[in-house]
């Protein structure tokens, strides 16, 4: 397994690591403008890193104590693996916090100093860059290394320090590592989705409902923990999401190509070569390099062109760009690695079929975008609507809002359906995996604009709170309108991406455990898988009313202690400042404490019903909760951003005599408080959910097949 083409897929990592560097360095160089903007900018800063800080205590505790029990009971190496994937997914996290806690304010001030929306774009878009890139790099650099120094032995049997459970120590090394980038990610979103909405909600309550104030007004003492928040959940949170979706999807790939040659084997398939197989394990990781390279290109291009007024256009343009680079140069890389090789029977169409596999995922990654960009966005007729019913009150905001939610799953759900059958049928199960990972494959641009929008939100926030002219207020609601749009594509993406990676992992699941020469199959019609199926689609309305009251409780201690400040003596009227560190000291502590138990149940659901009842129960687990939660989590998605655009469209004047301060704001107020919740805490955390629990049953898999008490 150890050819050049690991050093040349290094070399591009290296390149986009350093046009990662060279983009933070131009970030840090640009003003932050006024002092008053530099004071909130550094407390907006000291607060993120605080929380990381804090929050990475807890998760090192719970990343060495995992680590050690796979090094001494599993296999002696995949302990090291597992603190590599948390690792890579803890530096995604800061990096791209970082980034975007100094792109935020200079963004707020390139548009004071310019009032130029096409040169503020090209600053928010460099400090997204930084998150996007890194977490295809970062994620590249971790799996690339773990091949580079143990490559893949099919005959070799792991050994723990001190147990000896039976395994294969080159697909333990892959899915622990794996799982090292869930765990981070799954703290992450939890604890980040608690701590930035119970601020957002908290300060919504204060300012628009309780006291008519602005939404980002600085006497509101929640303000600047809502723009903590903003880094902590859709930035940080998101990297690590989508840093683990795509490790998982490339881990899938390989699992199932490991599969399908000992099956060859096992038949005598005499055609099938060793050089097959390293060709299929090859193939993914090229694909992903070559998709960051197309990323590269497109990000790079957006740097260097002159930008015009229109947000929208140009960051669909670096988006194709990098998909078009991505299906372009995709092709050639299967052509070289497939062309002089014995196939499998199911590459229906020789050494092209991969390919085709992996534009479907590309392709469907692109539909669910504009699915989501439609139901959610204020240019199209479903949010228009939404925000014309506000006039009639509360009850019809969230009764049309929860009708766009269910009727925007279906679509979406379609796409993801026939991209995996038609890749199915194309390329078998190894077609399924290159259909997640090609979704995936240029993750980098998809990243880069959705963390575009909570730059925008901050730098918006920083605007008013420190009072710069209206004019500059202009560009940057604009900017946060493009910027809650590809917030909410980037959260169908995520959503999307998860349902394919989920998919690839369950089917990667069953044939680790199917006996050599059978057919990988989940006998749905078993009552053992049907249980597990239930009791699997149970734990996501669980899970999901468990964050949801988490948060819920969290704002509503907030919105007192808000409230209390608020009636000091001053602070209404402006002379005093109110006491910041105290709502975001509170807004931690609460989210911190609160990300523990949905935290542990996505670990140890499959663990704790695998050695009770064996693999199948696990499946059933796994089919279940994906099945109730790919639509759950689209609902939420899309209706908590049809509700928080509706709420925008009002805000900016476009429904004629019902602005800022109207019942029909106040109405819409109401509709983005409960989207709040759906969108950023619940819809998130649910991918991630499913993700976590399914990497983890892949980890365990070989220990269930052979230790089970019940089943």
């Amino acid at each position: 397994m150890i050819s050049m083409i690991w050093y040349i897929i290094l070399g591009v990592v290296v390149l986009s690591l350093a046009y990662v560097a060279f983009n933070y360095l131009r970030i840090r160089a640009l003003p932050e403008g006024t002092e008053e903007m530099s004071e909130m900018a550094g407390i907006i800063r000291s607060g993120a890193e605080t929380f990381l800080k804090t929050e990475f205590k807890t998760i090192a505790i719970v990343v060495l104590v995992v680590a050690a029990v796979f090094s001494l009971f599993v296999e002696k190496t995949s302990g090291i693996t597992f603190i590599i994937g948390a690792a890579m997914s803890s530096a995604v996290c800061v990096l791209g916090m970082r980034s975007a806690t100094y792109a935020n304010v200079r963004t707020a001030n390139k548009a004071r100093e310019t009032l130029n929306i096409g040169e503020t774009v090209k600053v928010a878009l460099c400090g997204g860059s930084i998150s996007g890139l890194s977490v295809q790099a970062f994620g590249m650099l971790g799996l690339t290394l773990i091949l580079l120094i143990w490559g893949i032995d099919l005959h070799a049997v792991g050994t723990g320090l001190i147990a000896n459970l039976e395994c294969n120590p080159s697909i333990m090394r892959i899915t622990t590592y794996s799982l090292g980038c869930s765990i981070v990610a799954m703290f992450n979103r939890v604890a980040g989705g608690n701590y930035t909405k119970a601020a957002d909600i908290s300060s919504d309550i204060l300012a628009k409902l309780r006291h008519d104030m602005p939404e980002d007004d600085s006497r509101v003492p929640n303000v600047i923990a809502d723009f903590i928040g903003d880094n902590v959940n859709d930035i940080a949170g998101n990297c690590s999401d989508l840093l683990e979706s795509f490790v998982a999807t490339m881990a899938a790939a390989i699992m199932i190509a490991v599969t399908i040659y000992n099956n060859a084997l096992f038949n005598a398939d005499l055609s099938i070569t060793e050089a097959t197989f390293e060709a299929t394990c090859r193939f993914p990781i090229v694909l992903a390099c070559v998709g960051l390279l197309g990323c590269l290109f497109g990000l790079g291009l957006a740097a260097v062109r002159k930008m015009g007024d229109n947000p929208s256009r140009e960051l669909d343009l670096a988006t194709w760009v990098s998909a078009g680079m991505t299906i372009a140069l995709s092709l050639i890389a299967a052509y070289i690695i497939f062309k002089d090789l014995p196939l499998y029977a199911e590459f229906r169409f020789g050494w092209i079929t991969p390919w085709i596999s992996s534009v479907l995922g590309i392709v469907s990654g692109i539909a669910i975008g504009s699915i989501t960009e439609y139901y959610t966005s204020t240019d199209f007729k479903p949010t228009r609507e939404l925000a014309e019913l506000a006039t009639e009150g509360e009850a019809f905001v969230i009764t049309k809002g929860d009708a766009i939610g269910s009727r925007s799953c279906l679509l979406p759900v379609l796409v993801i359906g026939i991209a995996l059958f038609v890749s199915g049928k194309l390329c078998g199960t190894y077609g399924i995996a290159l259909s997640a990972l090609g979704m995936l494959a240029f993750v980098g641009a998809t990243v880069s604009i959705d963390a575009f929008g909570p730059i925008a939100d901050n730098a918006g926030g920083l605007a008013e709170s420190c009072h710069l002219d209206a004019n500059v207020r202009v560009i940057t609601d604009k900017l946060d309108a493009v910027g809650n749009t590809t917030a909410a594509i980037g959260k169908g993406f995520a959503i999307g991406s998860a349902a394919f990676a989920t998919v690839s992992l369950i089917v990667a699941y069953v044939g680790n455990y199917t006996a050599l020469g059978a057919e990988p199959i989940l006998n749905m019609a078993s009552f053992v898988v049907v249980s597990g199926g239930i009791i699997g689609g149970a734990l996501i309305e669980y899970f999901s009313a468990l964050l949801t009251d988490n948060t819920i409780e969290s704002a509503r201690l907030m919105a007192d202690e808000g409230d209390r400040q608020l009636s000091v003596p001053g602070v209404l009227e402006g002379k005093v400042k109110p006491d910041y560190n105290r709502c975001i000291e509170m807004a931690a502590k609460q989210a911190l404490r609160k990300m523990l138990l949905p935290s542990v149940l996505a670990l140890m659901i499959p663990i704790v019903g695998g050695f009770l009842f064996g693999v199948e129960f696990v499946g059933g687990i796994l089919i279940g909760a994906t099945v109730v939660a790919i639509p759950r989590a689209i609902f939420m998605g899309n209706s908590g951003g049809a509700f928080d655009n509706a709420k925008k469209y009002i805000e900016s004047g476009s429904l004629e005599g019902h602005g800022k301060g109207s019942a029909a704001h106040k109405a819409s107020v109401t509709g983005d408080t409960v989207g709040d919740t759906r969108k950023d805490v619940v819809g998130v955390a649910l991918d991630i959910f499913i993700k976590t629990m399914s990497t983890v049953a892949n980890t365990f898999c070989s220990v269930f097949a052979h230790i089970t008490f019940i089943g």
